[in-house]
């Protein structure tokens, strides 16, 4: 049994005993033995950079992890720590060359200037192209949608990312969609930062059942009630939305003019 299995019994163990002994107390048990049973041999590549945004990373790895009969890797071009763009650093555990090449799920996160620079790198885009080819889920979060359309993946897809890049997906062919988690075929894509755990659960939601994800919520305790209203641009007060509009104004220029240099590319 793995770290991620011992995790995961654990997570589900401490359930059972809430409802004592009632048909629910047994739920929990039950779909745990058949998702150990009847899951087997997943996957799970997730991409990180220098200068990422390390809760793009965080929220989304949480979930997976859940996840039992897993291998989850933290892949980069080399081994060397990966520093986040909040000064927290990462140790990959698979490079480029050494990841799996068949894939249940792709992912990578998002970041400012550092998925700027990983979404014109070419030893990234080529290992994100590749393994997306083949991947049974190309994901995202946040701005590393960038990074999928970078890498030629979104293109005709429905998808979202940050709401200060989310326009520029469309010079990459994709359809850029304002919505908290956006599904189109195997193309799973998460907004802003916070929505990983939205996405996250999500996929563990996909990858098992619906029951299984709500457990890991529950442990998780995830039920957002944020002290204030401005998780949106839709819900934020003007002076909120036109101060981070104008802070971010150099990144969304930026994102543009990336996604329409590879419009003119293609």
């Amino acid at each position: 049994m793995t770290d991620i299995d011992r995790r995961t019994a654990l997570l589900l163990s401490l359930l059972a005993p809430l409802a004592a002994g009632s048909a629910v107390a047994q739920a929990p048990k039950a779909r745990h033995e058949v998702a150990e049973s009847g899951h087997g041999d997943d996957q799970i590549a997730m991409l990180i950079f220098p200068q990422m945004t390390i809760l793009d990373l965080i929220g989304p790895h949480f979930m997976f992890s859940s996840l039992m009969n897993t291998k989850l890797v933290l892949v980069a071009k080399s081994l060397e720590p990966v520093t986040s763009d909040s000064g927290v650093t990462v140790l990959p555990t698979a490079t480029f060359a050494s990841c799996p090449r068949d894939l249940t799920v792709l992912f990578t996160p998002g970041g400012t200037d550092g998925t700027l620079a990983a979404a014109k790198d070419r030893e990234t885009l080529a290992f994100m192209a590749d393994r997306g080819s083949r991947a049974k889920y190309v994901t995202s979060v946040c701005s590393g949608s960038l990074v999928l359309g970078a890498a030629g993946l979104l293109k005709g897809y429905k998808a979202t990312s940050h709401w200060a890049c989310r326009d520029a997906l469309a010079g990459f062919g994709a359809i850029p969609t304002d919505a908290r988690v956006v599904r189109d075929r195997n193309r799973i894509t998460g907004a802003g930062v916070t929505a990983g755990i939205d996405f996250g659960l999500t996929m563990v939601a996909e990858l098992r059942d619906q029951h299984y994800a709500e457990c890991i919520q529950l442990m998780a305790e995830y039920s957002p009630s944020p002290p204030f209203n401005s998780g949106s641009l839709k819900t934020a007060n003007a002076d909120v939305k036109n101060t981070m509009v104008e802070m971010l104004a150099p990144f969304t220029k930026q994102a543009n003019e990336l996604a329409a240099s590879a419009s003119k590319a293609g």
